[in-house]
Parts: C-alpha cells; sequence; structure tokens
C-alpha cells in the first residue's frame, strides 16, 4: 500500500470515527431525560388543583422580559427545602358585589321573597354581555347580603354588573343588557328597581379600565434545557419536588396557594402536544415557561420570591438556563428590578383598595 493510500484510509478512518462520535452526541442529546423510576416503597400522591382563573385576552397582557442524577436530586432537594416558608392566610369574606367595581341597582319587593322563588326567577345565564351578572338577597335572619339559596327568606334584593375585567370596560350595550335582566328579575318577584344613570356608570367603568389596564401585571419568564431535553416525566418529578402538581389542562403544572380554593402561586407549562403524545416518555421538552399572575396572588405569599427560587431550583437540578420571553439568557442581578417594580405595583394597589389576591382584585383581573 502506498503512502497516499495509507494517509487516505487514515483520514477516512478518522473521519468515520468523527461521524460516529457526532451521532452518539447527537442521540444523547436529542434523547429526553426520563424521569426516574420509584423504589418499591414509593406510593404516588394524588394532588387537585384549585384554579378558578379565566382566559387572560393578550390586550391585558403586561411580561416582564426579563435520566437524572443523584446529584441533581440533592439540588432539587435542597433547593426545595430553601424555598421561603408562608404561613396559611385566612380567605376574605365580603358581599360578592360592591360598588367599587360593579354597577348595583337596588330591587325592593312588596312582601318577603322565598330562596325558591327567587332561584327560579333569576336569569339562566349570569353575564351581561362579557361582564358577569349577579343577584344578592338579605337574608332575614342573618341580615348578610348573599347569594339566594333554598330555605331562605329576603326581605330586599340587588341586582350588579361588574364594570370591568380584562375583556375592557362595560359599554352601553352591556349596560343595557343588565337592564333587562335585572327588570326581568324583578319583574318575577314584584320589585320595584332602582337604576343608576347609564353614562356616569359606563364613564366610571372606562375610569376603572384604565387603570386596572395600567396596574394588571403577569410575569413569564422560559426555562430552556442548556444541552439534553427533557421528557414530561422528568419535568413532573423535579417539579413536584419543588410542590407543583399536575393542573386541569395538559401540559400544566400548579404550585397550589396556601389557602384552598385560592389561585395557584405559579404555573409550570410546557407544549400541551408532548403531554398529549401517545408516549410522552419519548416526547422531547426543550423550554417551560414559568409564570405569575400579580394581581390574583396575595402578597403575604411572597410568590416572586418563591418563583425566583423555583427558577433557580429548575435550572440547577434539570441543567436549564432561565430566559426572558424571547429567548435571551437572565442573568439574577435582572429580577432585582423587577423585584422593585412589583413592591410599588402592590402598593398602588392597596392604595385603591384592591390588593393583590383580595376578592376585588380577583375579580377585577379575571
Amino acid at each position: 500500500m502506498s503512502t497516499l493510500q495509507l494517509s487516505l484510509a487514515i483520514v477516512g478512518g478518522i473521519l468515520l470515527a468523527l461521524i460516529v462520535a457526532y451521532n452518539s452526541w447527537s442521540t444523547w442529546r436529542n434523547t429526553p431525560r426520563r424521569a426516574q423510576q420509584p423504589g418499591p416503597r414509593a406510593e404516588p400522591a394524588l394532588h387537585q388543583e384549585n384554579d378558578p382563573d379565566g382566559a387572560t385576552p393578550p390586550d391585558r397582557f403586561h411580561a416582564f422580559d426579563g435520566d437524572p442524577e443523584p446529584a441533581q436530586h440533592s439540588a432539587a432537594g435542597d433547593a426545595a427545602r430553601s424555598l421561603p416558608a408562608f404561613t396559611p392566610l385566612p380567605q376574605e369574606r365580603r358581599s360578592r358585589l360592591d360598588p367599587l367595581i360593579d354597577v348595583i341597582a337596588p330591587l325592593l319587593p312588596e312582601q318577603w321573597v322565598s330562596g325558591e322563588a327567587a332561584l327560579a326567577a333569576l336569569p339562566p345565564t349570569r353575564r351581561a354581555g362579557s361582564k358577569p351578572f349577579a343577584v344578592e338577597g338579605l337574608n332575614a335572619a342573618t341580615q348578610q347580603w348573599e347569594p339566594p339559596a333554598p330555605g331562605g327568606r329576603y326581605q330586599s334584593f340587588q341586582a350588579g354588573v361588574q364594570l370591568a375585567n380584562r375583556t375592557g370596560a362595560l359599554n352601553e350595550i352591556e349596560f343595557s343588557e343588565f337592564v333587562v335582566k335585572a327588570q326581568a328579575f324583578a319583574d318575577a318577584i314584584n320589585a320595584a328597581p332602582d337604576f343608576p344613570d347609564m353614562l356616569q356608570e359606563v364613564a366610571r367603568a372606562r375610569e376603572l379600565d384604565q387603570f386596572a389596564s395600567a396596574h394588571d401585571a403577569q410575569l413569564a419568564f422560559m426555562l430552556r434545557a442548556h444541552q439534553a431535553a427533557w421528557s414530561p416525566g422528568y419535568v413532573q418529578q423535579n417539579a413536584a419536588r419543588l410542590g407543583f402538581v399536575p393542573g386541569v389542562l395538559p401540559g400544566r403544572l400548579v404550585l397550589p396557594a396556601s389557602a384552598q380554593g385560592l389561585p395557584p402561586l405559579l404555573t409550570l407549562g410546557y407544549d400541551t402536544q408532548a403531554a398529549l403524545a401517545e408516549d410522552p416518555e419519548q416526547s422531547a421538552i426543550r423550554e417551560l415557561t414559568l409564570s405569575l399572575d400579580v394581581a390574583q396572588v396575595q402578597r403575604a405569599e411572597q410568590p416572586f420570591v418563591r418563583l425566583r427560587s423555583v427558577a433557580q431550583a429548575l435550572c440547577t437540578a434539570m441543567d436549564g438556563v432561565l430566559c426572558d420571553q424571547n429567548g435571551q439568557p437572565l442573568p439574577s442581578m435582572a429580577m432585582d428590578p423587577i423585584a422593585a417594580d412589583l413592591e410599588l405595583l402592590y402598593d398602588q394597589l392597596d392604595g385603591h383598595d384592591l390588593s393583590a389576591g383580595s376578592v376585588l382584585a380577583r375579580r377585577l383581573f379575571s
């Protein structure tokens, strides 16, 4: 064999080795990491999500851009233990209708009305256009406003429609629909309604909507795989160590609030198609979305502090990189200005009796 032939053979062998090595690396990189199989003593836990939130139109969305190994398990566990602790918060109790965010029309019946009669007179739908519509009765026994209930006796009623939500402000057409529904209920129980002036209420709705639009904050960050992709099971296993539970929708995990029935503190989402695949463990996930709906969560829960801790824990455990919504890596120091802006936002909401996580704030920012 000549020197040229020998050289070509060596070069060919090297190229072949490089191709095999590259294919092996590419296969490893694109094979999603899978969840660790539980031991014989592990027991599955069943969870139920408390997630009453609604859809969020984009015109009211403000975002701030900004196979498991033992070492990874330890990092996730240590990070979970280091998450800030919080104490359970009492749920707020107040009338469903409130003049701060509702148009309210008093309805005075000629005589006592039973709960059964009031329920039978209610309209089939509880919305006027895109705005929630409600009727409350003053319970003769408790002297508390409440939705009509069987067995109750009511001496007066009030009908209301919400001034604004994330779909926008109450308009003249929606106000007119509210009047029609309330009038029909009043006629059925022989009550005299007293409706406020439409133009004044519509103007008040626009003012409230402007305030809400300027103070509606939803944070969304991206967690991207640094090298190997993740399987849905791998994501769920690591998130579960931090307190996340499956949400109602496929590809959605939530961190529950401290009190039952409240919206989740944080949401972790990934590709729905990956969650619905015939063999989810073969689905490759390369990015997650970690989000916080600021107005829906009480300030005392320290949701942004928990978001930062969760993001750091997941990046450490899963070999991920925290990015903004455009996929640009986000340094830790970039989160500090966001925290300062949030404190100012909380103060402004408190000053308008619309504290984050309160009943009124959850209704307005929904």
